[in-house]
């Protein structure tokens, strides 16, 4: 698949901050001419229309690109089983989403949010026959635990069912905790790991300032806008603007856009397949496929680590001690007394 995935949540402007149609489709035309071949989508996404977008543009070059959806976000409030990762959800969905790309599979579904009240054994379970009936070609989990994943592979490799093939989970500069437990698990189990918000909701990219701290929501920002969402999960803060801080000086020194520095930290992190470029304009999405041309040097992620440092917590910060690398390798001598 492609280095960098083309994100569709922006395709429609149902939700008050996506692309119009022909936006969409200049977006879809750059990204394929340019060589991309996976793309991303959900059936939520837009209220439906990215799907109906993303398989009106693919229609005439479908085998050769890498069609990912999702399900399991609810999509009518009024009926509970219109949500959640039950087998009754889960056929509904993907033929509804079949509907709506005019395709007759998808080649990668997700499970899009973690659902804890359904078994693993009745998704998995429903997967597999998605994936015998030819409706699906492989399978996915997106936002889950670790440990719920790794049981999963587990359970599905015991039973003969369809693996997983990849893991979706938010992974940044400014979040990296995915490196305690899922980046380790999915490169242990063999699935791809497919980050999202690559940008962090385009704090990395140098669109928030320090006047932007606790400011509320101006007049002139509904509550669907991108930065109406940051401000609403505390994104913007002075730790995570330090850190955009250090991305736009090493981008300065590189002739390169914040934006492209921070792609390119999260395309050379072990275990990552692809990105996901979630753009709104041609010009976003072409200066974000310039994040393929960037080559840091030791140097420059050394600070980006620095910067982005986070605490491993337990048990990992443990593990990782010097004292206890060397006892458990044999290489520390203990000195008796006497």
């Amino acid at each position: 698949m492609s280095p960098l995935a083309l994100g569709a949540a922006t395709f429609g402007d149902e939700w008050g901050w996506g692309a119009t149609k022909d936006e969409a489709r200049r977006m879809f035309d750059t990204y394929v001419d340019r060589g991309g071949n996976f793309v991303d989508t959900a059936d939520v996404y837009t209220d439906g229309t990215s799907e109906v977008l993303v398989g009106e543009f693919a229609r005439h070059r479908r085998d050769s690109l890498v069609i990912a959806t999702k399900y399991s976000s609810m999509t009518d409030r009024r009926d509970p089983n219109s949500g959640g990762g039950p087998r009754k959800n889960m056929m509904t969905s993907v033929e509804s989403s079949l509907r709506r790309l005019g395709t007759d599979h998808v080649d990668v579904l997700y499970l899009h949010v973690w659902d804890d009240m359904t078994p693993v054994e009745e998704t998995l379970r429903g997967m597999d026959d998605l994936v015998r009936q030819g409706k699906v070609h492989y399978v996915a989990m997106s936002s889950a635990p670790a440990w719920q994943v790794s049981r999963m592979q587990a359970i599905a490799d015991l039973r003969g069912w369809s693996p997983l093939v990849a893991l979706q989970v938010e992974y940044n500069l400014l979040d990296r905790t995915p490196e305690r437990d899922l980046v380790p698990m999915a490169r242990e189990m063999g699935l791809g790991v497919v980050p999202f918000s690559p940008l962090a909701g385009g704090v990395l990219s140098g669109s928030y300032s320090r006047s932007d701290l606790g400011a509320p929501a101006s007049e002139d920002e509904p509550d669907g806008t991108r930065r109406h969402l940051n401000r609403a999960l505390g994104t913007v803060t002075e730790r995570n603007l330090a850190i955009a801080d250090e991305v736009r000086d090493i981008a300065h020194e590189v002739g390169r856009s914040p934006a492209q520095v921070a792609l390119a930290w999260v395309l050379h992190r072990p275990g990552v397949t692809a990105p996901i470029l979630g753009a709104r304009t041609v010009e976003q999405l072409e200066g974000n496929l310039g994040a393929l041309e960037v080559d840091l040097d030791p140097q420059h992620l050394d600070r980006l680590e620095t910067a982005s440092a986070f605490e491993l917590g337990a048990p990992h910060a443990l593990l990782a001690s010097d004292h206890i690398r060397a006892v458990t390798r044999g290489d520390l001598v203990i000195q008796g007394r006497g």
